[in-house]
């Protein structure tokens, strides 16, 4: 049986929203680095395990938007060190929730992923915001974005790790609780439910 960094079962994880399921990897692997070799072709990052993907945004969580309002400094770039704090993350999910920690995950980009966003449409001159409903691909990397970036954020200026923060950020998520991911979707599908 193939076990996620030979630790974690794979099979026994299930996605409940069918909006998202295909777009969620689930396949076993024991070290998901496929080194973007799927992305090549449209849509082939939905054929990257989704632990990978977590890993990979990892590396770039000081960018908000174009800016890059923070840096996490000398781990920037480095796969090995965000697959660390991802595995250390897990170790803790698992010690605090006797769960499967990849079943925790894919729990938190479920409640974090956006049902509806803004998009700007112009019309005679005029700029006007109306609501569109969010692509599952889109839904999933926005979800990712936010773990990470909530993780990132739980950092700076503590005495915290980046697995202990990331660890607490899917917890948080997963069971719904108050925080960055969490209140990111809300916001961004209040602001589409006003301009209906």
């Amino acid at each position: 049986m193939i076990k996620l960094f030979d630790m974690w079962d794979l099979t026994g994880v299930s996605v409940n929203d069918p909006g998202i399921r295909k777009y969620i990897n689930l396949k076993p692997i024991i070290l998901p680095r496929v080194f973007g070799r799927p992305q090549s072709k449209r849509f082939g990052k939905s054929e990257v395990n989704i632990v990978e993907r977590l890993v990979n945004k990892l590396g770039v969580s000081g960018h908000r938007g174009k800016k890059h309002k923070f840096t996490s400094g000398r781990n920037i770039g480095k796969s090995q060190m965000a697959m660390n704090a991802v595995i250390k993350s897990f170790q803790i999910i698992e010690k605090k929730t006797n769960k499967n920690p990849v079943q925790v995950l894919v729990n938190a980009i479920e409640n974090t992923s956006p049902r509806g966003e803004i998009t700007v449409i112009e019309y005679g001159g005029t700029r006007h915001p109306k609501s569109v409903d969010v692509s599952p691909q889109r839904r999933v990397d926005l979800s990712l974005r936010w773990l990470s970036q909530g993780a990132a954020q739980r950092t700076i200026k503590k005495k915290r790790t980046l697995s202990q923060a990331l660890a607490q950020e899917i917890m948080d998520a997963a069971s719904g609780n108050k925080c960055f991911s969490f209140s990111k979707k809300t916001d961004m599908e209040r602001q589409a439910a006003a301009s209906r």
